[in-house]
């Protein structure tokens, strides 16, 4: 995804001051990074919150398509509010899957009046992906469990009561990401299913973000980007 954003940022007119692969990084490319106008951090689980950390020690807007430290959100939400700091956190920076995620708020509304219908997800990745299920699987079960009375928890696995929602999570190939809903009766099936041809989609989302980000301080995400109802 680095490789991407770079792409991505570099055709849209801007300059890469620095590059962070590793935790030396930030002290040998620290003059590089501190004259940045924003950061895009596509990293790891286990690193995310201290790379929002370190670009918010130097006052420096923050794009994160980062996913798996749900747990962090609340400190790091304190931090925006409390020192004034800008970050905008993408599940999913596709144009193509935020339109799902409205699908998806609508399909929810609908479901929760049809008792028939079972409703479950599946998500699809590369086998490099390190959380499971994706963000966007997450996002897309809160989705409808705000939405669907029937549907009480989401399971990373085969349903054992009627009040879980399904959530199956695959590895396999290099599969830039699928994601499905699907609404099941003995009479007919419904499928949502959104499929990413390859990273671009969410390299341009992304750049699309910090292009819009600085200046805003606050905790933002993809449905201020684009103002879709979701």
């Amino acid at each position: 995804m680095g490789h991407e954003v770079e792409k991505a940022a570099i055709a849209r007119g801007h300059r890469i001051v620095a590059r962070i692969d590793t935790e030396d990084d930030w002290a040998t490319c620290g003059p590089l990074f501190s004259s940045a106008d924003v950061v895009i951090d596509f990293s790891r689980p286990a690193s995310a919150v201290a790379n929002i950390r370190h670009c918010f020690d130097h006052h420096i807007p923050v794009v994160t398509g980062t996913t798996g430290w749900n747990k962090d959100e609340p400190l790091v939400r304190k931090w925006c509010a409390d020192e004034n700091q800008s970050l905008f956190v993408g599940s999913n920076f596709s144009i193509g899957v935020n339109i799902l995620f409205a699908l998806t708020g609508k399909l929810g509304e609908l479901m929760n009046r049809f008792d028939e219908y079972n409703i479950s997800l599946e998500e699809i990745h590369h086998i490099h992906k390190l959380d499971a299920p994706s963000g966007t699987a997450i996002k897309l079960a809160e989705m409808i469990l705000s939405r669907v009375e029937r549907k009480k928890s989401w399971v990373n696995q085969t349903e054992r009561t009627p009040e879980e929602l399904q959530v199956i999570s695959v590895r396999e190939g290099e599969v830039p990401g699928t994601h499905s809903i699907v609404c099941d009766s003995e009479a007919d099936r419904i499928t949502l299913r959104h499929e990413a041809k390859n990273r671009k989609g969410f390299a341009l989302g992304a750049v699309m973000a910090a292009e819009w980000l600085p200046g805003k301080p606050g905790y933002f995400d993809m449905n201020d980007l684009l103002g879709l109802t979701l």
